[in-house]
């Protein structure tokens, strides 16, 4: 806890550290290729999803007025039974499995949004019961009467937002836009929006059809709704049950005139259709391109994965990685905990639209992946970023003014959740591991301890503080302490020469005159031996002082450091 300092003033206790932990690969994949239809094709789909997308809505209504039930007394099967005699029973199944993944999607964000005004509500308060420009127990108030009065009025907004959001989980109803709320806004202001009335209601319609069918193993080709053929990526579709006479294929169906074949995971997909095992599609339309997509989805056996402490027993490389807002420092860590090589940085332009930041964040990821092979990495180390906290109370922690709101526009703007994600789906499929760990204290004490250590190795490398904080990530992620032992620092041109290997491990060496154990990669120290000096070489010399006197050798009992200070 906190106490005294020398100086008489309060010292803030260090955060207790969470541990790594290697993140789970992803549980499903998902594919998508064209569809180019043909005019006439286009408004069958249409048809098609007009009609069972009002079917659906109509299903979730029914589902959010039942409210929070246990999931037997959902009434599923009675609304399936009703819907089955306008579509069909496989139609009928996917439109209330999509009510009820909905519906307890919509709960949760509830949830994160009572937890989220909870806590902003909790930090107003905290610092309104101090007087304005005072500080009591480490609580800063506000500067000033006239900010205090303005926290008074959020304060009060917050709280009756509160309120309703308690309200909604107490009953049970969630509010579900079916289109999307972004867009439903933009229909009181068109101009703002920069769309016309007939735009809009074009891409309002699109997003409300519904053209969705749950695979079903044993069928053929793993989904009897929608199915495509493997050998010519002929699509066809079981019309519901209304709908019927606009088939122009057997049993009821609809085939289309185009085809698909999906280049992405295509062996994958065939694998999985020969062998009849389920496999959901979803046809999509975009009306700001005037295209429509096939997107074929499964799920993925999860397999367990090796622990921190598993992966560092195997001795193993890690490509450490410190996200910011515009590049990725990255450095490559031996088993030991030490800095392989010169420190990457990868550049991430972030801005403009958002498929375009998400193609660049997929090829800076691209990129650490093919170092982390290049370098021989068996998995990359991250900082476990969320934010949380921090977005939530917004300038009542991350500072205010301008300065204040330029980093909490950074923070909004880093991808964090995104960026782990497709990280962890990314390296999955290149048999790298992913192992996340606390961020606490990551750039402060890498920026102290290694920071001049590494430019001192690095002659031709810029080093700056991320790149530091790259190499603290690294030593937590493989159970190293972030602090270098201490009397390996020091400027040495004789001991900086040789060749290097982990500094966190302690060899005894050999006595007499034999010659003391090398390890792999270490030149030959000839034929001579130094009375104390061990075999043991650091990343960073040791230091002497002006008489020229080595520092004693290692105690030969002591177990292996860790890299922090006892």
């Amino acid at each position: 806890m906190a106490h005294g300092g020398r100086n008489g003033k309060r010292e803030r206790a260090l955060r207790v550290l969470a541990d790594p932990f290697t993140v789970s690969a992803p549980t499903g994949a998902r594919i998508r290729d064209r569809l180019r239809v043909s005019a006439s094709d286009a408004e069958i789909l249409r048809v098609i999803g007009e009609h069972l997308g009002g079917y659906a809505r109509a299903d979730l209504a029914e589902r959010i007025r039942i409210g929070r039930v246990p999931v037997k007394a959902n009434r599923r099967a009675e609304r399936k039974r009703t819907l089955t005699q306008v579509s069909s029973s496989r139609w009928a199944g996917a439109i209330t499995r999509a009510s009820e993944d909905q519906y307890q999607l919509s709960l949760r964000c509830l949830f994160d949004e009572r937890a989220s005004l909870r806590r902003t509500i909790a930090k107003i308060r905290k610092r309104m019961a101090v007087p304005c420009g005072r500080r009591v127990g480490g609580v800063r108030g506000y500067p000033g009467r006239a900010e205090r009065a303005q926290k008074q009025c959020r304060l009060q907004a917050l709280t009756a937002r509160l309120a309703e959001v308690e309200r909604r989980i107490e009953a049970g109803h969630p509010a579900i836009v079916i289109g999307g709320r972004r867009l439903a806004k933009a229909r009181h202001n068109l101009a703002d929006a920069g769309l016309t009335e007939s735009k809009w209601r074009e891409r309002w319609d699109a997003r409300r059809l519904f053209l969705t069918a749950d695979g079903e193993s044993g069928a053929p080709y793993g989904n009897y709704t929608i199915s495509v053929e493997p050998v010519n990526g002929t699509v066809t579709i079981v019309l519901p049950e209304p709908l019927r006479h606009l088939a122009n294929a057997p049993r009821g169906r609809y085939r289309l005139a185009c085809t698909v074949s999906f280049n992405h995971r295509q062996e994958q997909w065939l694998d999985r259709i020969a062998a009849n095992r389920s496999v959901r599609y979803d046809i999509v339309c975009d009306p700001e391109r005037g295209r429509w997509y096939l997107d074929a989805s499964w799920s993925t056996p999860t397999t367990p994965l090796p622990t921190p402490a598993e992966l560092a027993a195997t001795d193993v490389r890690l490509l450490a990685v410190d996200l910011n807002a515009d590049h990725l420092a990255a450095c490559v860590v031996d088993v030991h905990g030490n800095p392989v090589g010169q420190p990457i940085t990868v550049p991430t332009d972030l801005t403009g639209t958002a498929s375009r930041r998400d193609g660049r964040l997929r090829q800076a990821i691209s990129e650490l992946i093919r170092l982390a092979h290049q370098h021989g990495c068996a998995g990359l180390a991250i900082e476990n970023l969320g934010f949380t906290d921090a977005r939530a109370t917004g300038r009542e922690t991350m500072g205010r003014g301008k300065r204040g709101k330029t980093f909490r526009r950074t923070v909004a703007n880093l991808p964090t959740a995104k960026f782990r994600d497709r990280l962890a789906g990314m390296a999955h499929h290149a048999d790298l591991y992913v192992v996340a760990v606390d961020p606490a204290y990551t750039s402060r004490w890498g920026t102290q301890h290694w920071k001049a250590p590494l430019q001192q190795q690095s002659k031709t490398t810029t080093v700056t503080g991320h790149h530091a904080a790259s190499v603290a990530i690294g030593r937590r992620a493989l159970g190293h302490g972030t602090r270098r032992r201490p009397g390996v620092t020091a400027h040495d041109q004789r001991i900086v020469a040789r060749r290097t290997t982990g500094q966190t491990v302690t060899v005894p060496r050999a006595r007499g005159n034999t010659s003391p154990p090398r390890t792999t990669g270490t030149p030959h120290q000839g034929d001579k031996t130094c009375r104390n000096r061990s075999d043991q070489l650091v990343q960073f010399p040791v230091s002497q002082d002006h008489s020229g006197r080595q520092p004693a050798s290692p105690v030969y009992s002591d177990s292996a450091n860790n890299g922090q200070h006892s």
